[in-house]
Order: structure tokens, then C-alpha cells, then sequence
């Protein structure tokens, strides 16, 4: 049984609304794997343990390659995290999945290709169960909440993370609207690799703020005027999913503990042979594998 500390990773917005309501202090965290994108804020909300992170720093300069994926996970499971909702901004593949809405994900397609997507590239091997890439128990209880908020939440949708910065060519667009997908974006993966491998329950809420390049723009409609749209609608479901998050705060915090299989995710994952492990490898992995190796922090 898992007493509940949140990790919310996403937009400076989100994060920053709820730290300065909440009186939060920075908590600068170094890792194996280096500094994370910024200063964690910690602090209690409706009875709960939060820490907010934004995914791309202060000033939005670390662009979606350059992410430190890993020691944003390894920070946040270091300061006790046990579950993490992730937003993000994406493109919508799918008509009825219109701007402003929310969509609580359920499957990912990785294109990804520059970013270290392990936590377990060197000394060990791991290989967790990922068919299902985000925590089912948290999902549901992001939709629970969402039926209590203003706007639509969809139940289900498939993410498509590409590479980036650049954005899709409409054959791109075209090529995953006939894989199925539903969003396109750049930065659910590695993030909910790593959070499986630090054995965190770990849900995305995806923001639409547009339709992906293979819907057409109204004839006429100018650059900045869709540049205007595109944030109205960002402000719009960011408003929303803050809003999401709190009722889900609060949920959380009159729950109780809770046992889910994200918390086992390495159970039967390690493969390598404990006594061939070398001590860097189990001091550098530390938080991750102490409770199967014996290691200290």
C-alpha cells in the first residue's frame, strides 16, 4: 500500500497556479542523470503530498528533444512520488476530438528516435510490461473527475509522439490519421516509459489546441489570426484540466492509500544477475532498484 505523493508535469501555467495558491517551496534536485528541467515545486494540497514540474523549464527553452526525461522522473520518484499526471499540448487527428477539449490517453505511438527512452541502458537490464502505457487505476480516476467539469474529457485516445521541433508534413498527418490515431504530439515518450521503469502510476491529460495539418484552414484565415485561435484554445483547456486536477487532488486525498501494479512494474523485470550488477550501476540507479537490490539511496 502506497501512501499518494503527485507529481503534475506539464505547462509552466498549470504547475505554477497551483504552487503559489498552495504556498509551495523550490526544491532544486540533482540526479545520476543530471538536473531536471527546473526547481520542483513541493507543497500540500487538499490534504495531498503535490510536486510540480514544468516539463520544458523556465521560459519554456528546452525544446521537446532535449527534455531531460530522465532526471525529471528519477527527481520526482526521489522526492516520493508514487503516481504522475503529465499534460500536454498536442494536434488533433480526429474531427469530433475538437480544440479545447481533454483527452485522457490511453495508447501511444512512439516515433521518436534522439532520446534516451531508458532508464536501464547500461550495468542492468530491465524490460517492464508496457501494453498498456498508462496507469488504468489513474486513468479512471481522471475520468471520474472529468464527468464533475466544465468541457468534454474523452474516455480513450491514441497519441502518436513524433521527434519534433518540427511539426507533421499532411502526409505525415494523413499516414497517422490511417493508423488510428487520435493526437499528435512530442512529449508523452520516453516520459511514460521512464515512469513504468520508476514504478509510478503515470496518466495523460493531452490539450488539443488545433487540428493536425491534414484538416485544411478556412480559406482566408491568416497566420495570426490561427496563431490567435490556437492560444484561445490552449487557454481554454488548460483552464479546464486545472480545474480536472483539482477535483482529482481532491479525490486522491480522500482515498487513502492504494495498491496498484505500476508500484511492481519491476518485479519481474530485472533480468540481469544481482551479483554480476556493479556497485556504480546500483548507486547510479539508486531510488529505482534499492527495494530488489538492497541498495541504499
Amino acid at each position: 500500500m502506497s501512501e499518494h505523493v503527485l507529481g503534475i508535469i506539464g505547462g509552466t501555467g498549470i504547475g505554477e497556479g497551483f504552487a503559489q495558491r498552495a504556498g509551495a517551496e523550490r526544491v532544486e534536485v540533482d540526479t545520476p542523470f543530471g538536473k531536471p528541467s527546473g526547481a520542483i515545486l513541493r507543497a500540500r494540497v487538499e490534504g495531498v503530498d503535490c510536486l510540480f514540474l514544468s516539463r520544458h523549464g523556465e521560459g519554456h527553452l528546452l525544446n521537446p528533444s532535449t527534455v531531460p526525461y530522465r532526471a525529471n522522473i528519477y527527481a520526482l520518484k526521489s522526492l516520493g512520488a508514487t503516481q504522475v499526471i503529465a499534460t500536454g499540448a498536442t494536434g488533433s487527428l480526429r474531427e469530433e476530438v475538437s480544440p479545447g477539449d481533454l483527452v485522457v490517453c490511453d495508447q501511444v505511438i512512439d516515433k521518436t528516435h534522439q532520446r534516451v527512452s531508458t532508464f536501464f541502458d547500461e550495468g542492468m537490464v530491465a524490460h517492464v510490461e508496457l501494453s498498456e502505457p498508462f496507469c488504468g487505476r489513474l486513468r479512471g480516476v481522471l475520468l471520474a473527475a472529468g464527468k464533475t467539469v466544465d468541457g468534454r474529457v474523452h474516455d480513450g485516445g491514441t497519441y502518436v509522439c513524433m521527434e519534433g521541433p518540427q511539426f507533421s508534413t499532411r502526409a505525415e498527418s494523413l499516414l497517422h490519421r490511417s493508423w488510428g490515431a487520435d493526437l499528435i504530439g512530442m512529449t508523452v515518450m520516453p516520459e511514460a516509459k521512464l515512469a513504468r521503469e520508476a514504478e509510478m502510476c503515470y496518466a495523460l491529460v493531452a490539450l488539443p489546441t488545433d487540428y493536425d495539418c491534414w484538416r485544411p484552414h478556412d480559406a482566408g484565415t491568416d497566420r495570426g489570426a490561427l496563431l490567435r485561435e490556437i492560444m484561445s484554445n490552449m487557454r481554454r483547456a488548460s483552464g479546464a484540466a486545472t480545474a480536472l486536477i483539482e477535483r482529482v487532488i481532491r479525490d486522491i486525498g480522500a482515498a487513502g492509500a492504494v495498491q496498484c501494479d505500476c508500484h511492481d512494474a519491476l518485479e519481474l523485470a530485472l533480468w540481469s544477475n544481482k551479483d554480476l550488477v556493479k556497485p556504480e550501476a546500483m548507486e547510479k540507479l539508486g531510488v529505482l532498484v534499492s527495494r530488489y537490490l538492497g541498495n541504499g539511496d
